[in-house]
């Protein structure tokens, strides 16, 4: 089980996405950051108010988001046709 204690959901805090620890600073944010090549340490300076943990968190949170179960692709066009992208 996971321990998210910092990622919160108020639909008054930027329309109920997961944030972190109420803050205006959202999950997806700290992710495009990292994605796009930023270091921990980099966010850390440039948002002082992040704690490592805040950071690590939110990784562990888009990992148990990206849990699926995998689903060949011919079953799945089988069952609902093609993905249209």
């Amino acid at each position: 089980m996971l321990n998210l204690d910092r990622i919160t959901f108020n639909p008054e805090i930027m329309a109920g996405q997961a944030c972190v620890r109420g803050m205006r600073i959202t999950v997806s944010l700290i992710l495009n950051l990292i994605a796009n090549g930023m270091e921990r340490e980099e966010i850390l300076e440039a948002y002082p108010y992040l704690e490592p943990e805040d950071i690590q968190q939110a990784l562990q949170y888009a990992a148990w988001l990206a849990q699926d179960k995998v689903h060949e692709y011919e079953n799945y066009c089988q069952t609902y046709g093609k993905l249209r992208l």
